[in-house]
């Protein structure tokens, strides 16, 4: 019983851990825009844990992007790879590549706003007030 006990409470603490660092999106505010009817804007606030990437993908919204915590490596398509610190920010126009996208330390996580603008998206409830 010793042997089984020992490997399950090892993959019980490594699915503990993991959990810990995940990928966190939180939507922020997502509204319809009055003025350009059927577009809106959606604010999310994204944290990559210590030395997480997400892999190359496309929006079909421009996204504007802001460093809030920690330091994010970007690089859109046609751009170099740079790695931006809290108070930098960087566009993403719609269908644009995004090569690159993740956490530049293996120790600590990193924070972004990420503000898209474009077609809504279908939602069941949308926020139109910040938490």
């Amino acid at each position: 019983m010793r042997a089984i006990v020992t490997p399950l409470a090892g993959l019980l603490a490594l699915a503990i851990v993991t959990t810990a660092y995940a990928t966190e999106d939180q939507t922020l505010l997502s509204a319809s825009l009055s003025r350009a009817p059927g577009n809106g804007l959606e604010a999310l606030r994204v944290t990559y844990a210590p030395g997480e990437s997400s892999h190359p993908h496309r929006h079909d919204r421009d996204a504007y992007v802001y460093v809030l915590s920690g330091h994010i490596r970007s690089q859109v398509e046609g751009q170099l790879l740079r790695v931006f610190a809290p108070g930098e920010s960087w566009f993403e126009p719609a269908g644009v590549l995004h090569q690159v996208s993740g956490n530049a330390s293996d120790r600590e996580p990193a924070t972004m706003l990420v503000i898209f603008v474009g077609p809504a998206p279908a939602q069941s409830s949308p926020r139109t007030q910040s938490r």
